[in-house]
């Protein structure tokens, strides 16, 4: 059995923090569907960011490194309409892909840098259009 070599200060940092992200969003996305109901496009993308923790928290698996507890449980903003929760996520995406950039930058292991590089992908082509799509539509 071949051991990886563990990770750097730099590197959980940037595992540390695209994880959080991923809690903000979720939890976000879970709020607004708790005031809303179950709502496009935050039903399918609220599941899609549960996937995406998954892929991170295999990376803290994989490098015997101890998750973060996810500190966004209750602390979710919350909106007054499902219009602004949309506008409000199209920054978050936006932020998501910001945080995936630096992260991109705190390592050159190729398994890492893929998982970064798949979802900063899913908030740029998917989630963000989506979420522009619901504004323009004024949250309908």
């Amino acid at each position: 059995m071949i051991l990886e070599t563990p990770l750097d200060s730099t590197e959980i940092q940037a595992l540390t923090a695209t994880l959080d992200d991923e809690y903000k969003s979720r939890e976000t996305y879970a709020q607004v569907i708790r005031d809303f109901g179950e709502v496009r496009p935050f039903i399918n993308i609220v599941d899609a960011e549960a996937r995406h923790a998954s892929a991170l928290l295999a990376l803290f698996s994989k490098y015997a490194v101890i998750p973060p507890c996810n500190r966004w449980l209750g602390q979710a903003a919350r909106h007054t309409s499902l219009h602004a929760a949309c506008v409000a996520s199209i920054q978050g995406e936006i932020d998501n892909v910001a945080i995936y950039d630096r992260a991109l930058t705190s390592t050159k292991r190729a398994d890492i840098l893929a998982v970064y590089q798949s979802l900063r992908m899913a908030s740029l082509e998917r989630h963000l259009p989506a979420f522009r799509r619901c504004s323009e539509r004024g949250g309908r």
